[in-house]
């Protein structure tokens, strides 16, 4: 490869990811424009695709298990209806996150947030033993407790760091803000889970 291969695939990869032909991110363009022209199975195969990620990014976000399909749904009717104003100058992640991230505050603003969600994924590894099982589904509930206790945007900014790999301006993209609030949110969600996890299970942060 050369250097101004190099130079130009650096560049996509700022833009909005690697756009080669075969990758990911080129093949999930592809369905937004074919969803822009109407084709229904193109939206069924994003569908499909986003479906898992945002069920658990909305249901962590939001800590009421009744909004995360009616945020989920939303969040596809608008990209079924706006996907002509997708721009390429982000990653299609991105662009999405950002329409369920938008859509999980509005559902929160119509009904009041409970307490605590125990109702959130504990599975563990099937060749996780006994004991790690225990383990593992203790430090998923007090994390589940501790977020709970967050603002939806802190949660969302864990969510999206811990559970997603996103960095702070991917994340400042997708909740519409300038990174040094991304960080700034970061540094009270971290500083208030510390103070609410168990000894020594503060360590996850």
């Amino acid at each position: 490869m050369s250097l101004l291969d190099s130079v130009a695939r650096q560049a996509r990869s700022l833009l909005g990811g690697d756009t080669s032909p075969d990758s990911p991110e080129a093949r999930e363009r592809r369905l937004v424009a074919r969803i822009a022209a109407g084709e229904q199975r193109a939206l069924e195969d994003l569908y499909r695709a986003y479906h898992p990620r945002l069920q658990r990014f909305l249901g962590r976000m939001t800590h009421q298990p009744g909004l995360v399909d009616e945020a989920l749904n939303d969040t596809f009717l608008v990209v079924w209806h706006r996907a002509d104003s997708y721009n390429g100058l982000s990653k299609v992640s991105t662009w999405i996150f950002g329409i369920a991230y938008r859509k999980g505050l509005k559902a929160l603003q119509r009904f009041d947030e409970p307490q605590a969600d125990d109702a959130q994924d504990t599975r563990t590894e099937p060749g996780d033993g006994p004991e790690q099982q225990l383990a593992s589904s203790q430090l998923q509930r007090d994390l589940q407790r501790a977020l709970a206790e967050l603002s939806p945007e802190h949660r969302a900014v864990v969510d999206l760091t811990y559970f997603h790999g996103l960095g702070y301006r991917e994340i400042a993209d997708i909740a519409d803000c300038p990174v040094g609030t991304v960080k700034t949110r970061m540094f009270y969600a971290r500083r208030r889970l510390r103070a609410l996890l168990p000894g020594g299970k503060e360590d996850w942060l």
